[in-house]
């Protein structure tokens, strides 16, 4: 890792940094090797990234210590530890487009771009730095197109995948078996899969299309919701209650690749809670880099990125059933001054984003020029 590198704009930069002394509370810049579209959480202070070069046959999977300045206490003093510590390695010889750590367990789960093969890795033990790979679950269907992955919370570790609705499908890990399959003939692309409970899981669609799932029900999945026209590609973020009773009445955001925030309730999905229009100026954005996640330890807060090289927070108290224009709260920038164009990758734009699990305001992100960044910002408004 190395810190930000000068460029072109010393100038915007020097001023992004004297600005950001009154913006957060702590940030930390970094830079990958390779850059990464998956930040997983795999412990309250580690994270895996790995690459996804499509040419590459060593695209690096690496688990993460973070630093140690982010959780120690304002009266203990300066920390030494502000960078990231590499606790465990491997390589994987193709892209990885989706990672999912198994809850529980040292497992990790990835899928490609080519297909929707996936590939089982294990994180070594005390005794070894090695991440290496155990073994693959081939699909029934054989498809050219990559898979969702979401990690079940069974009894059983096991995976919820598809790269179409009608392929839907849970697998255990150890067995390979499948214990469950949809009677469904949908061939729409499936852009997320999240499990609300250990039986209940939801869908979404590229079409923007949700769909609801309970394994115990004869009837299998349920179309719940779809947005009116058409056109736009869609991602989904799910915001879980605090138990499994709580779950299915959860809110879930979707993000259009026209800039639309829908923001539905699933005890009543036919219809919008809330909506808005993003102000956010870009050319044509890739819809794989697409994100729209809620912050777990903050109320009727969202984040999206994927459009250009920031992050963007909402506060969605506001919002109305009727569509308008909302600013954000806070954005973070710093990805798009990470790199000048003399670093030959052109414009930076985020290719995901995570929220800490109990930090309230504290962001992971990561572009395409390989910047890795960590940012708590200052809510002034509370200040």
């Amino acid at each position: 890792f190395a810190t930000m590198e000068p460029s072109v704009y010393e100038d915007e930069v020097d001023d992004w940094f004297i600005e950001s002394l009154h913006l957060y509370g702590d940030l930390h810049l970094f830079e990958l090797q390779d850059p990464t579209r998956v930040i997983e959480w795999t412990g309250g202070k580690s994270i895996c990234v790995a690459g996804y070069g499509a040419s590459s046959t060593r695209n690096e999977i690496l688990q993460l210590a973070l630093p140690q300045k982010l959780f120690v206490k304002e009266n203990q003093g300066l920390c030494p530890e502000r960078d990231f510590k590499v606790e465990h390695g491997g390589f994987s010889d193709t892209p990885i487009d989706c990672l999912k750590h198994v809850s529980g367990t040292r497992t990790l789960v990835s899928s490609g771009p080519s297909d929707n093969t996936l590939h089982i890795w294990q994180i070594g033990d005390e005794d070894s730095d090695v991440i290496r790979r155990a073994g693959v679950i081939e699909p029934e269907v054989r498809v050219k197109a990559g898979s969702r992955v979401a990690s079940g919370v069974s009894r059983t570790p096991c995976v919820l995948h598809a790269s179409r609705i009608k392929d839907l499908q849970i697998t255990e890990l150890e067995s390979r078996r499948v214990l469950y399959s949809v009677a469904a003939d949908c061939a729409d692309r499936v852009s997320g899969l999240e499990f609300l409970a250990a039986d209940v899981f939801l869908v979404c669609a590229d079409s923007g299309g949700l769909w609801l799932c309970d394994v115990r029900d004869p009837a299998g999945l349920r179309p719940t919701a779809t947005p009116e026209g058409q056109g736009p590609r869609w991602r989904m973020g799910v915001k879980k209650g605090h138990s499994h009773v709580e779950a299915a009445s959860g809110s879930v955001a979707r993000l259009s690749s026209s800039c639309q925030v829908l923001v539905t309730d699933l005890r009543s999905p036919r219809s919008p809670l809330c909506q808005a229009r993003l102000n956010i100026h870009h050319d044509s954005p890739n819809a794989d880099f697409m994100a729209v996640t809620w912050a777990p330890a903050l109320d009727d807060c969202l984040a999206v990125s994927g459009f250009d090289g920031a992050v963007r927070v909402y506060e969605t108290k506001a919002w109305s059933p009727n569509a308008a224009e909302a600013e954000p709260l806070f954005v973070h920038k710093g990805h798009s001054l990470s790199h000048g164009p003399e670093s030959g990758r052109g414009a930076a734009v985020v290719t995901t984003h995570v929220w800490h699990p109990w930090k309230p305001r504290t962001v992971l992100s990561a572009a395409t020029n390989g910047s890795l960044h960590v940012w708590d910002w200052v809510d002034n408004q509370a200040s």
